[in-house]
């Protein structure tokens, strides 16, 4: 087996990330387009991209930029937008607790819907993995990367192919998800977490602010954890009772 080294598992971590990105590039490039065909200015958009670096709230700002909505209104709907952001943070906090605070502040401002995926599954198979955060960095640090680079060829081309937001390419990041997330459900907890948070998002999608999505993300979490717990204690009982 081959020595495990910083940049062994920085670039293991990008490389695994790999297909996110690709799943990613239509998205940054619709964003890019609506940007050059939007009010704001091209660098106002691959500022956004470096700094905010979440597209989901992207696309949202950029919408609510272009009705005029108050600077309060766009920062509070963004946040809510973002506060599976926490979910994911306290998820994955087990694994980098012991580490700096530079590094816990750097792997945060990284974190995305993708790595978070990614660093999961990375998590269940190595959970004790010294240079774990290594591999995290190399995950978060592909998306940003790969995210600003094609967001910026989706700036600078979008008014050339301005119909390129309606061909529905952003289908390329849902198809991505799946792909990452379906291997992933193999145990009960973990399926039925994904069966109710799917359920819940699908009836709550009218909902504004995508609250719909946040209030999934809780329940599929709620659900995962009880009958992880559940699992948990009839196996200590079992175990007792033998």
């Amino acid at each position: 087996m081959a020595e495990q080294t910083p940049l062994s598992n920085l670039a293991a971590g990008a490389r695994d990330t790999v297909p996110m990105m690709v799943g990613a590039v239509p998205f940054a490039i619709i964003y890019g387009a609506l940007v050059a065909a939007g009010p704001m200015a091209l660098w106002h958009g691959q500022l956004m991209s470096a700094t905010v670096f979440a597209g989901s709230s992207q696309f949202i700002a950029l919408g609510l930029v272009a009705s005029h909505a108050g600077l309060l209104v766009i920062w509070l709907t963004t946040f809510i937008v973002n506060l599976r952001h926490m979910l994911y943070a306290a998820n994955l906090l087990p694994h980098v607790a012991h580490l700096p605070a530079r590094w816990r502040w750097l792997l945060a401002a990284l974190l995305t819907d993708e790595t978070f995926a990614v660093m999961t599954g990375f998590y269940s198979r190595h959970p004790r993995a010294p240079l774990g955060h290594w591999y995290f960095l190399g995950s978060a640090g592909g998306m940003y990367v790969n995210w600003n680079i094609w967001t910026m060829i989706g700036l600078l081309f979008g008014a050339a192919f301005p119909g390129v937001q309606s061909l529905g390419l952003d289908f390329a990041m849902a198809a991505t998800f799946i792909t990452i997330v379906v291997p992933l459900l193999a145990s009960l907890p973990r399926l039925a977490a994904a069966v109710a948070a799917g359920a819940l998002a699908h009836l709550c999608h009218d909902l504004p602010y995508n609250l719909g999505l946040l209030a999934a993300v809780l329940v599929g979490i709620v659900v995962g954890m009880a009958l992880a717990r559940l699992r948990a204690g009839s196996r200590a009982a079992q175990e007792d009772a033998a």
